[in-house]
């Protein structure tokens, strides 16, 4: 987490103590982070792996809102500000390495770190600006451009996900990932 706080939230930020404290967790796929109906007190940092976000719709059906991969944070967040019951599940879909931080050492930190406040508001300005991007990609893109663009962004990481939770992601059916995929092949 010290390197990537380094790189992209202060360059001026040395090997000096976080302003929180941290822990860490390495574990195997299918470990879940976050339970539906639970609330969430934790933020993660993905060090190695792939952590999916899903929620089950009315039917009871899957559905897969987000995947984080490594050097991103991640968490139930409406769950985590509002202390209200996570709608989400996350579960770990690789063996995985993580760092995290309670909400109570995190908010303790706010009171006293500059840099605590900016890691937090860059924070929750790129996951605002992820889901914008998301919402507007679904009302202005076709399944197979949101496709070419996870392959663009997020290519070796893809052979860890199954057709089906690719689908699932895109929202679109199997069948008609499969039809995308060997478009593709044949261009």
């Amino acid at each position: 987490m010290k390197n990537y706080i380094k790189q992209n939230i202060d360059n001026s930020f040395d090997d000096q103590e976080l302003p929180f404290a941290t822990e860490n967790i390495v574990g195997h796929a299918g470990t879940v982070f976050c339970k539906i109906g639970k609330v969430e007190d934790k933020i993660y940092f993905l060090k190695k792996g792939i952590v999916q976000v899903n929620l089950l719709n009315s039917k009871g059906d899957e559905r897969i809102i987000d995947f984080f991969f490594p050097n991103n944070f991640f968490c139930s967040y409406s769950s985590f500000l509002n202390s209200n019951p996570s709608d989400v599940e996350i579960i770990a879909l690789t063996d995985f390495e993580v760092e995290f931080i309670t909400k109570d050492n995190l908010y303790k930190s706010y009171n006293n770190s500059i840099l605590a406040n900016k890691l937090g508001r860059i924070e929750t300005e790129k996951l605002y600006l992820k889901k914008v991007k998301r919402e507007k990609d679904f009302l202005t893109k076709t399944a197979e451009e949101h496709y070419l663009e996870l392959i663009r962004v997020q290519s070796p990481l893809l052979t860890f996900l199954s057709i089906d939770k690719l689908a699932k992601y895109l929202g679109i059916h199997p069948e008609s990932l499969s039809r995308i995929r060997r478009k593709k092949i044949k261009n």
